[in-house]
């Protein structure tokens, strides 16, 4: 029997199985998709997931472009921040960054990993989560972990799902340009009705993402061309590129737990909720929130579950400066004049956008 069961192969779960098989433990790792997949994400990883591919020694693996900021247009004003020191974020399509954490989590010792395995249920016995059904089968564990996802089955039978408070939806689609864009900074557009995002990829590519009320979202494909049009700077990155993917959409961009942890049981990534993409520390969150649930566990799971509480809170302590930072965020964009009267004011206080910067990336 192994003694942690992980309910999702993605970034999440893949780093966490990694951690924990190197530490000696033995973890069964169930994917219901096959690899390589696709997924509408940022594919934007910040400073602080970077280091943690550093430490699982992938960066080489992974590839992508470095980038070394952000840099925010709103009108005819830009203002851009580079992160502190040598930190730098990396950008890479979804389906190399998932299929090479889940390939070095299968070749981990202690770590057996299962693609295009369905999970069922959860198995609760006198209110605590002792196991997982495979696919029919019962598998008992000591420790469940549920990395399934935003829409988390697992979250929902055990019923800890909350409605979302927000209803925005993302878009995305990928382009081959004719010359490449240069990689220093992700580039972000606030327009009055989306902010998009344009990320440089390896091979020409660039991935272009919409975030946008989803009141406004009706035919997404027609709206997406139609803001990306608008947009002078981003129409004419676009001109002669070629799509490379489909439009690919994801809604709701919130996903609430009412807890993230309980007897027998923990939540990750964004399984355990998240507010909003619109500040890209999404990937990074999830890749240290399962290095923290790594470093937590004590070595008998038997002995005292005290420990799942204590992490619950190192959790909401470490990600708290940045669920602050993204609620201010989408106020911003949802008051455009306040937006620009605050872009107005970090144009002259470099040093303060550095340090939010940071903050989003997770160096600070």
């Amino acid at each position: 029997m192994a003694e942690v069961l992980i309910a999702g192969g993605g970034p999440a779960g893949s780093t966490l199985a990694i951690l924990l098989g190197r530490r000696g433990r033995t973890v069964e790792l169930f994917e219901r998709a096959a690899f390589p997949r696709d997924k509408p994400c940022g594919e934007g990883l910040m400073p602080a997931g970077v280091a943690i591919l550093a430490r699982l020694g992938l960066i080489e693996a992974v590839g992508g472009r470095p980038f070394h900021g952000i840099r925010y247009h709103f009108k005819d004003r830009v203002i851009e921040g580079t992160f502190p020191g040598r930190a730098h974020g990396l950008a890479q399509r979804r389906t190399v960054l998932d299929r090479v954490l889940f390939e070095e989590a299968a070749r981990t010792p202690g770590v057996t990993a299962h693609a295009g395995a369905r999970v069922d249920a959860p198995i609760v016995e006198r209110g605590r989560v002792r196991g997982l059904v495979v696919e029919g089968r019962a598998r008992p564990a000591k420790l469940v972990v549920a990395a399934d996802g935003a829409r988390s089955p697992i979250r929902r039978a055990l019923g800890l799902d909350l409605p979302p408070k927000r209803r925005r939806v993302g878009l995305r689609r990928h382009y081959r340009l004719r010359d490449p864009l240069p990689a220093r900074f992700v580039e972000v557009f606030l327009t009055p009705d989306c902010e998009l995002y344009v990320a440089p990829l390896p091979a020409r590519e660039v991935l272009v993402a919409a975030l946008a009320e989803a009141r406004a979202a009706q035919g997404a494909s027609r709206l997406f061309d139609a803001w990306c049009g608008a947009e002078p700077t981003v129409a004419g990155w676009l001109d002669g590129a070629a799509p490379v993917s489909e439009l690919r959409g994801a809604f709701p961009l919130e996903a609430r737990a009412c807890r993230g942890a309980g007897p027998g049981y923990v939540l990750l990534g964004d399984a355990a909720g998240f507010i909003d993409p619109i500040t890209g520390g999404g990937l990074a969150q999830a890749l240290a929130s399962a290095e923290l649930l790594a470093r937590s566990m004590p070595p008998d799971l038997d002995r005292d579950e005290s420990w799942l509480w204590r992490f619950e809170r190192g959790r909401k302590r470490m990600l708290r400066p940045y669920r602050i930072l993204t609620r201010a965020m989408l106020w911003l964009a949802a008051h455009q004049t306040q937006a620009g009267r605050v872009l107005a004011l970090m144009s002259g206080r470099p040093h303060l956008f550095s340090r939010l910067l940071a903050l989003a990336g997770g160096v600070q």
